[in-house]
Order: C-alpha cells, then structure tokens, then sequence
C-alpha cells in the first residue's frame, strides 16, 4: 500500500512540473505587471499569469508634444484608481507616436495607488473571461493592455474582445480596464468593396451596410477613443532634445546634433517620438 502510495505521489510531483506556476502572494506585491501566457499540459493549452520582473521607466513628462492625449489617458486612468466611472480606451494614430509609452506611463504614475498592468496578446484574447474570473476578487485596479491590436476578418478573439468590452451576459467586472493601441482605427481591415454595402434612400441619405457597421461595431465599444499624429518638424526636434538631455548631452551637443537627427528621419520616412529616441540613443552613444 505504502508503494502504491509513493507512486501516486510521484505521479502528482510530474503532474505538478507540467503545470503552469502560480502566482504566489509575494508575486503579486511585487510586482507592478503581469503577462498573459499558454503553457502546453496534459490538459492542453492552459492560461496563467507570469509576474514581469523589469518594466519601462518612462513617465508622462518623457512625452512630448502630445499633452491633450496626456490630459486625457491621466484623468481616465485617475478615475478608474479612485474607484471613480471610467471608460475602456482606445489609443489609434501613426506609429511610434506615443501610445503604447502613454500606458506604460500611466501605470508607473499610479502604481503606488493600486495600479496593475496585464498585457495580453492577440491570439490570447479568447482567454479573457478566465483572466476577468482571476482578476476579479483581487483589491488592486487592472488595467488589460493589448498593444497594436488589429483583426483579420475571422479571428476569434475578435468576439472575445466585443462581449469583453459590452455584449456579455456577464456583468463588467470593477477592478478592470482594458486599454488597446492599434494603427487601425475600426481594428478590422477596411476595404473598396465595403462601400458596395451602403444603402442609398429616395431623398439622398446614405446608410452604412452589414459589413460596414460589423466593422465599426467594435471600435464603438471603447468608452474613449484618444487618436495620435506625427510631430512637426519642430516638435521632432524638442523631441529628440529631450532624449539627448535625458542621455546627459550638454545644450551645444545637443544643437549641433540637430541637423543629424532631421537627417535620421528623413532615412526612416518619418518623424516620431519613437524615431527621436532612437536618434538619441544612436547618438549619445557616439558622443559618449
């Protein structure tokens, strides 16, 4: 009996080794963010959280030139803390504009006042009822990051998504935001064709179709909707001085850096904050 015993609980042990860690309290006191992750099981594919030992340190002073969206994510993100209404967000607009370092820089504003990040990806959506089940009882605030989110016609997170957002029989849960970035405006592709499906009436109003509105119906479920545009040249520069005075240049190098940097964008076919801080790195690094 003793044998049989021992086997079982070696058994168990191997059992134990394919399964996914859990998260022990300690974890969750310290640490500030969280990924969403599949392990394959003897069970299949299951979902936990994994703690992210290092974060960005970047705050909403490193961001330039976009203080409206700044104004806007801040106050959203205070509220939801406070325990106050706040809406799901969605950040669209050009790329390396801002929108991801606006949520990461939300969350080290408000860490101390109970701020959590979960960062989810696309093909991990389908999970979100489990991860709003292990969220829910917790007494911090989480915010759901999915980061350059866009659907193909057909994906199944995108339904996740919607009943997530609105739409499930589930009551929304408190505790949780969700908060997606995407260079996509309506998160599906939009096509010519599309325009096919638009009603026109006898006294000339035009009516969007099925596809049209499927298409626009999810975007419609974020509360807040912040959008985001490439820099001026000017504000490119201020930009990429920030950067060069955060990597210690003095005033002078950093003037004289100037002309390198519009150099630097125009070989990248754009300016933005992510292009500025590139240059900078590029080029404090020469200096340095």
């Amino acid at each position: 009996m003793s044998n049989q015993l021992e086997r079982l609980d070696h058994l168990l042990q191997r059992l134990d080794e394919w399964m996914p860690k859990q998260l022990t309290e300690n974890d969750w006191k310290s640490s500030v963010a969280f990924r969403w992750r599949r392990k394959d099981t003897l069970l299949g594919k299951l979902g936990y959280l994994q703690a992210v030992k290092h974060t960005s340190n970047i705050s909403f002073n490193d961001l330039q030139h976009i203080d409206r969206q700044k104004d806007q994510i801040y106050s959203n993100t205070k509220h939801f803390v406070e325990g106050k209404p706040a809406n799901n967000v969605l950040l669209t607009g050009a790329r390396g504009t801002g929108k991801s370092s606006l949520i990461k820089a939300s969350l080290n504003e408000f860490a101390a006042e109970g701020l959590r990040l979960v960062e989810v990806d696309k093909e991990h959506l389908t999970d979100l009822g489990d991860l709003t089940d292990l969220l829910a009882n917790r007494s911090e605030r989480f915010i759901i990051f999915c980061d350059d989110l866009s659907f193909e016609d057909g994906e199944s997170g995108y339904k996740s998504l919607k009943s997530a957002l609105d739409g499930s029989v589930a009551a929304q849960v408190d505790n949780i935001l969700i908060y997606a970035t995407s260079n996509r405006r309506h998160l599906l592709p939009e096509y010519m064709k599309d325009n096919e499906s638009y009603r026109h009436t006898s006294d000339g109003e035009i009516h969007p179709g099925e596809v049209v509105e499927e298409k626009i119906s999810l975007s419609e479920r974020f509360g807040l909707w912040i959008s985001f545009y490439p820099p001026k040249q000017d504000e490119y520069l201020d930009m990429v001085a920030h950067w060069l005075k955060y990597f210690g240049l003095s005033n002078q190098k950093i003037d004289a850096a100037k002309p390198e940097a519009l150099i630097w964008a125009l070989e990248r076919g754009s300016r933005s904050g992510r292009v500025a801080w590139q240059f900078a790195r590029h080029w404090a690094g020469q200096e340095s």
